[in-house]
């Protein structure tokens, strides 16, 4: 049996784009169920929801470095063009807001604990409140990025040509 090769740079995009989007809509459950919970749980969720953010806006600075290198093997017209350069704006946009909000997160998180004073019970409310509002707005943009990405797949054939790296042996 063989293995099929590991895919170029070009290749990575469509295997490695879900990630973020998976993560970053999942991470702001865990902080609504960690608000909702006694303060024993509380950690656990809110620490959970902090491990999603950092994966998922890893895993986007993976997606948009990938997708860097797979258009430069796009075939252009006017309109394809257009809205890959909306793509590759709302990703860079993507990736700035959600690094943003990950260092912010922890100092919600962290803070109290480094300035050993456990914040008072309307500070633990309100301030992880006006977070997930501002999450939900980089949950849109997050979400137009990943619109426009499937445009280019799904509504103008998009795809990154591979150049021949192996010749693939039938199976046996």
């Amino acid at each position: 049996m063989n293995i099929p090769p590991i895919p170029s740079l070009e290749g990575l995009h469509p295997l490695v784009v879900h990630f973020p989007i998976a993560l970053l809509f999942v991470a702001p459950v865990f902080v609504v169920i960690g608000l909702l919970r006694n303060s024993a749980q509380r950690s656990a969720f809110l620490m959970s929801a902090w491990i999603l953010m950092i994966a998922g806006t890893g895993a986007a600075f993976v997606a948009a470095f990938s997708g860097e290198a797979a258009a430069r093997l796009v075939r252009h017209s006017a309109e394809v063009t257009a809205v890959l350069e909306r793509h590759e704006d709302l990703a860079e946009t993507t990736r700035v807001i959600f690094a943003a909000l990950t260092v912010i997160f922890a100092v919600l998180l962290f803070g109290p604990r480094l300035l050993k004073r456990p914040p008072g019970s309307a500070v633990a409310t309100l301030l992880p409140s006006i977070f997930l509002l501002l999450y939900c707005a980089g949950m849109v943009i997050l979400a137009d990025t990943a619109h426009n990405g499937g445009r280019l797949v799904h509504e103008f054939g998009v795809h990154a040509v591979m150049p021949v790296q192996a010749v693939r042996q039938p199976l046996r």
